[in-house]
């Protein structure tokens, strides 16, 4: 009699090697995610950033939050809320926040003593030099926090000199004279057309502008200024007020500048003082000109 034999089936005591491997490849992949989302490219942000203030004309800062830190997140999303609601026209500018950074030592007197002085030099200015400021060889720029005295080179200097002509002299004397008496940094900047110029004693318009600038600070010290508190600059034709297609225009740019700055010096410690901050580093927003 045949015996008929059953296959009996073996167990597979390794199946939960499948799905136990699949999950731990799940959860690698899950915290690989969790870790490229956390680290945040701080110079691609920051030119992101900087892209979408320049399109919305936004001046809310868009820095980085570190994850983890909900309280910054927190505390700087309700900050950027408040400045939202500021109206556009009264927001504050990146370089007024400049202005005001550079004065965050001086209190409020201080302040008010630096805009009223500034105030007081303009009116004596334009009594002294009147009739040349009417004639349009002296333009007199008043700031909230510096003052600015244009004078064509034409009054000043012949043609590829920087010696003072004998007639400019009492002009320069009398602004010297108002400035003597204020505590203030003052910044003499030449500038010039853009005709090249080349003679054994200016090989270009960097000397020329340079020489000039220096000409009127030593006339300043000369005349009571403090010279520690000056600073003889040459811009050379690089910083012109008009295109030099014309005479006309070429003569609008061969000027000096005198720069009144009232606001005391950037000292970090008793025996360190700061960079001069030139003109550029205090930009404000017109309050009036002087003609």
């Amino acid at each position: 009699m045949a015996h008929k034999h059953r296959c009996e089936e073996h167990t597979n005591h390794e199946a939960w090697a499948i799905p136990y491997g699949d999950l731990i490849t799940l959860l690698l992949a899950f915290f690989v995610v969790m870790y490229a989302v956390s680290v945040v490219d701080a110079g691609k942000y920051r030119v992101l950033s900087n892209s979408l203030v320049e399109a919305f004309g936004s001046q809310i800062p868009l820095d980085p939050i570190q994850v983890g830190d909900p309280s910054l997140a927190s505390n700087l999303a309700a900050d950027n809320i408040k400045r939202l609601l500021v109206p556009i026209e009264n927001a504050t500018s990146p370089t007024d926040v400049a202005v005001e950074n550079s004065l965050e030592a001086v209190d409020n007197a201080e302040r008010a003593r630096i805009l009223k002085e500034v105030k007081e030099m303009s009116q004596e200015i334009e009594s002294s030099l009147g009739g040349l400021i009417n004639d349009d060889k002296i333009q007199v720029t008043r700031k909230a926090y510096w003052l600015e005295i244009t004078i064509n080179s034409s009054l000043l200097f012949s043609s590829g000199s920087a010696t003072l002509e004998a007639a400019a002299k009492p002009a320069l004397e009398s602004v010297a004279a108002i400035l003597a008496k204020r505590d203030a940094r003052i910044h003499v900047e030449g500038h010039t057309d853009n005709l090249p110029i080349k003679n054994p004693i200016y090989p270009s318009n960097w000397e020329l502008s340079s020489g000039r600038a220096a000409t009127v600070v030593n006339l300043f010290a000369q005349n009571g200024v403090n010279p520690e508190r000056m600073v003889a600059i040459g811009y050379a034709e690089f910083q012109p007020v008009t295109n030099n297609d014309s005479e006309n225009g070429r003569a609008q740019n061969r000027r000096v500048s005198i720069i009144v700055l009232p606001a005391p010096l950037q000292v970090s410690s008793e025996t360190k003082i700061e960079p001069e901050r030139l003109r550029s580093d205090y930009y404000e927003p017109d309050v009036g000109q002087i003609r």
